[in-house]
């Protein structure tokens, strides 16, 4: 047991869980494979043992847990060797509910919440489309609003759950003329009409269901609508760090059953008079698969502890992913060649696993795209350092996304601490209300907002306040002068946010 991350609670968890899985899952898994379909029954069976919803609100039906149960459900899901059977509820509980948690009303919060964790609902994310993968801004599936619905036209493809599912948390474009300004998330039920669907054959995951689907004059109504119109990309862009880093837990104990099974095939295969666990060549391959997955195992714990204490970090989470994906493939490939001729066969477990985990380094942002994320991190982040300028923050993010700013330098602001405060009252003064408090930390001084009342104030001082900003005094004259890209920073996770997105997500209000 890893008494730094795990308390023996959490152990006590992974072994229900476990047991479960042993028997009610992977026993069956070989014939739903051969199905194509996990049927919803065990979903069902799952909630009513409390497994799903482990960090969702209690009011919801959730447990409130932290965040390490769901590392050790992820593991757990690893470790019965199906990617089908693992991303079902992958998709569910970290990549489609959490939006309707996070930034949905509170009536789509009781209609939809309660279903996913007791297991009666699965859920969908539809971002993919045909001519729009990793560019997530410039989708062409519109929801154009007429009176008290709108009205839904395009189409998703890759999307996981879209068939046999219940709903779709769907991005789409409310303003088309916007950019990423006008994209917006909606929950669309699978069963309105004007939805068509086309089941896709994979070349792995083969018991889970992935549809490409049409859109054709749905109408969906207005309180569907997630969050504000217009704030979906950003609203993505908080979510996606989730979706990749639960994927790195069921990775790293599905290469540890991978090397498991190795092993003991290795210890019982003869060759040349002895087993083949006695060849150097095999010994010492085992040791440095070994040495790379323990390594890739401390650091996704530490990614998984950032997180469960809030720190919203880009570049590690992106991180994890890229060598957590792509370490599965050699893992995968290596293994496989441990069996031999047996490798090849359905009947032996390397079979599913080079199947399946091809998909990883494609699905949820490709390998290529969290290259360029890192490189844009460390790369940019190098450039933005000899200029002087260190951590941006999101005041300008919607203009910015929709190009309304680019190339919109002005005139240089001071970046005075008694300057950027003066500016800011100035121009908060003459914006709406924002409802609730905000706070700037400014390299050991603070700035804070109360929006709470009629017009909003600002001071500087700290408060508790409902969302705070960490950033430069130069970065926030770069930014309100309009010479540095806030969007950039944004994407590229060099701003630091805490508390409250939705707060943080209104900023242009204040310097527009």
């Amino acid at each position: 047991m890893n008494t730094y991350y795990f308390t023996e609670d959490h152990e006590l968890f992974r072994q229900s869980f476990r047991a479960f899985l042993e028997k009610e899952a992977v026993p069956f898994i070989d014939q739903w494979e051969e199905d194509r379909r996990t049927p919803r029954e065990i979903w069902k069976k799952m909630g009513d043992m409390g497994f799903l919803g482990l960090s969702y609100p209690e009011e919801y039906g959730g447990s409130g847990l932290d965040f390490f149960y769901d590392v050790v459900f992820n593991e757990e899901l690893g470790r019965c060797n199906s990617g089908g059977f693992a991303i079902t509820q992958q998709v569910v509980q970290y990549m489609s509910g959490p939006y309707i948690l996070k930034f949905g009303s509170e009536k789509l919060k009781q209609k939809y919440l309660p279903g996913i964790i007791s297991g009666d609902l699965i859920s969908s994310i539809g971002i993919t489309e045909p001519g729009a993968g990793s560019d997530a801004q410039n989708i062409q599936t519109k929801a154009i609003r007429e009176g008290d619905h709108y009205i839904v036209n395009g189409a998703k493809t890759f999307i996981t759950n879209a068939v046999y599912g219940d709903f779709i948390v769907t991005v789409v474009k409310t303003d088309p003329a916007a950019g990423a300004a006008g994209v917006s998330l909606l929950v669309i039920d699978q069963d309105a009409e004007g939805i068509s669907r086309r089941k896709l054959k994979k070349l792995g995951w083969h018991c889970s269901d992935t549809a490409e689907l049409h859109f054709d004059n749905v109408k969906v109504p207005v309180e569907n609508l997630i969050g504000e119109e217009g704030r979906g990309f950003y609203y993505l862009m908080n979510g996606l760090q989730l979706e990749r880093l639960c994927a790195v837990p069921a990775a790293v104990s599905g290469m540890e059953k991978a090397i498991e099974v190795s092993i003991q095939y290795m210890t019982e295969r003869q060759a040349f008079g002895r087993p083949i666990s006695k060849f150097q060549v095999l010994r010492h391959r085992i040791a440095q698969l070994a040495a790379e997955v323990e390594s890739l195992k401390a650091f996704s714990y530490l990614c998984c502890k950032m997180f469960d204490d809030g720190q919203y970090d880009v570049k590690l989470c992106s991180m994890a992913k890229l060598l957590a994906t792509e370490l599965c493939e050699k893992v995968a490939t290596q293994c496989l060649q441990f069996f031999g001729g047996y490798g090849f066969m359905e009947s032996y477990p390397m079979a599913r696993m080079y199947r399946d985990v091809r998909v990883g380094t494609i699905g949820g942002g490709s390998s290529e795209i969290m290259r360029e994320i890192l490189a844009k991190i460390i790369i940019d982040d190098v450039g933005y350092q000899s200029a002087g300028k260190g951590n941006g923050q999101p005041s300008k993010i919607l203009k910015a996304a929709s190009g309304a700013e680019k190339g919109s330098a002005t005139a240089t602001i001071e970046p005075s601490f008694d300057n950027l405060l003066a500016i800011m009252q100035k121009q908060a003064a003459k914006a709406s209300p924002l409802g609730k408090t905000l706070q700037f930390n400014l390299e050991g001084q603070s700035i804070a907002l109360d929006g709470r009342g009629e017009v909003n104030k600002v001071v500087a001082e700290s408060i508790d306040a409902d969302c705070t900003v960490d950033v430069s005094m130069q970065d926030l004259s770069a930014l309100i002068s309009g010479k540095l890209n806030p969007m950039s920073a944004f994407m590229s996770g060099k701003i630091k946010v805490d508390g409250d997105m939705g707060v943080a997500m209104k900023l242009q209000e204040l310097f527009s």
